[in-house]
């Protein structure tokens, strides 16, 4: 009796042993096995299995097996339905057969051919969310004794084990999938597209920076792909397996913009009712691409800087000092150089940014890849409209070429989408372009105008070159023309320039 209960407490052990393996499923194979058999043991089982349902063939194969032969049995595949095993994988139902030779649903093909006698059977189904996906049985017990109902309870909990084991093994394998295919997608929607001198120097550039903690400054236009590049500097450096966090200064009010970089702690302002994890927090260990720097005020450079020259910060409303190893990417569309002497920049905070520096080239600087460009954007959205004859036709290239894209890839990108909803033939012409990708320069004035159309003429003119530059961000273009966003609205209203937005 004291060995029984021993052997029962060891049992227990192994099981519990298990079950905590079962969560963290490293090596599958080697799990199963480890299950199989310590079934048997437990059981006093003279041979064991585990066959898994593959569902395009609705057959049952060897997994693991058990038993002197172990090796032989693994070569044999039973049909769904077919002897025991077989018919508790398609009834979802566990049996016990304590005489197989009288039962009528036995396959002994399997024991005749590779000569193991098989006397009782006690099969049990294997689920994952309410699907069979295999079984697992005991063949005899060594001492020559019955297998029971209690045998048939322990096996459960094995198969139970298993499942749960197999289940997790698929959804890791399956988020490892997503995963993959995620990044995938993502390489391939933050691809930088070109083959120019001016783009393959910018790329080296990038790639030597990559592996540094130094930090780098973009300057480019509008459009220009500046985020692009600080994706690649993340993608192939050191930091490519942490996280990078994007934030467009510009887009936000001071006080917004030190809550989203920095965070706050419970009641730190009223509506703060729980504590929030900022951009800064959030790029521990990565990177954080700041873009529009140029727009953030004197008081956000002043804490930026703080934050690059001691690696820690402040939540809003707390007094405990967070570190952080974040490696910054910024960017700016603005002369940074003229922005610093005229004193709108802080010059020690230039010069912990501009570590390194990179200067994104302008379409109208790297003419040849406009055909690669544009056919980029073409496949792009050839596969998201179910268009796949389409193609552009030379005369369109040829006018695409000769424009100057003021609004850079952005602008291209545009042009390419609104000519694929907008064409109704198998090719894209120059007349499918927006107006202003056909136009290869400013025009100029006319002579004849009166001077209110002139006037007119210009301030239409102007407007629309300064949406295509800023890539239809009314805020930026009213800005930049020292006007009110609400007036700027109204110009494009009366000048019918909704399209240039």
């Amino acid at each position: 009796m004291d060995n029984n209960l021993k052997r029962a407490d060891t049992s227990i052990d192994r099981l519990k042993e298990i079950s905590t393996w079962v969560s963290s499923v490293q090596d599958l194979d080697q799990l199963l096995e480890l299950i199989i058999e310590t079934a048997t043991r437990m059981m006093d089982a003279k041979a064991s299995s585990l066959l898994l349902l593959d569902p395009k063939t609705q057959k049952l194969y060897f997994k693991v097996a058990t038993g002197e032969k172990k090796d032989d049995v693994k070569q044999f595949e039973i049909d769904l339905g077919q002897g025991i095993a077989g018919h508790v994988a398609q009834t979802g139902e566990p049996l016990l057969i304590p005489n197989v030779s009288k039962d009528p649903r036995w396959y002994k093909e399997i024991s005749e051919s590779i000569g193991f006698e098989t006397r009782s059977i006690a099969c049990v189904p294997m689920k994952v969310r309410g699907e069979i996906i295999g079984v697992v049985e005991i063949i005899d017990k060594a001492d020559g004794s019955q297998i029971t109902d209690a045998d048939l309870k322990i096996l459960s909990v094995f198969a139970e084990l298993a499942a749960v084991a197999i289940g997790n093994a698929r959804k890791i394998e399956h988020d490892k999938k997503e995963i993959q295919d995620l990044k995938e997608k993502l390489d391939l929607k933050y691809e930088l597209i070109g083959e120019s001198p001016a783009l393959t120097k910018v790329i080296s550039d990038a790639v030597k920076v990559a592996n540094s903690k130094a930090s780098t400054l973009i300057l480019g236009e509008s459009g220009t792909g500046k985020e692009l590049l600080a994706r690649l500097i993340h993608r192939v450096g050191s930091r490519k397996d942490e996280s990078m966090i994007v934030l467009n200064c510009a887009a936000l009010p001071e006080t917004l913009l030190e809550d989203e970089l920095f965070g706050h702690e419970k009641g730190a302002y009223t509506g703060a009712t729980g504590r929030k994890i900022g951009k800064f927090e959030l790029a521990d260990k990565g990177t954080i691409f700041l873009d529009e720097i140029g727009e953030m005020s004197p008081g956000m450079q002043s804490k930026l800087l703080r934050i690059l020259q001691e690696g820690v910060f402040y939540r809003v409303g707390g007094n405990k000092s967070i570190p952080v190893d974040v490696r910054v990417i910024a960017a700016t569309n603005r002369d940074i150089a003229e922005e610093v002497t005229e004193g709108r920049f802080r010059e020690d905070l230039y010069y912990r940014l501009n570590v390194v520096q990179i200067q994104m080239p302008p379409v109208r600087e790297r003419k040849e890849d406009i055909p690669l460009l544009a056919n980029y954007f073409l496949n792009m959205f050839k596969r998201e409209r179910g268009r796949s004859d389409l193609k552009i036709s030379k005369k369109a290239l040829n006018a695409m070429i000769q424009y100057d894209w003021p609004g850079n890839v952005r602008e291209m990108k545009n042009a390419i989408e609104r000519a694929v909803v907008m064409g109704n033939g198998g090719a894209i012409m120059p007349e499918d372009l927006p107006q202003f990708a056909v136009k290869p320069s400013y025009p100029g004035m006319k002579v004849g105008l009166t001077l209110k159309e002139a006037i007119d003429f210009f301030k239409k003119e102007f407007i629309t070159m300064n949406l295509r530059h800023t890539g239809g961000n009314r805020s930026l273009a009213a800005k930049n023309m020292n006007i009110q966003r609400t007036y700027l609205s109204r110009l494009i209203g009366r000048y019918d320039l909704l399209d240039t937005c």
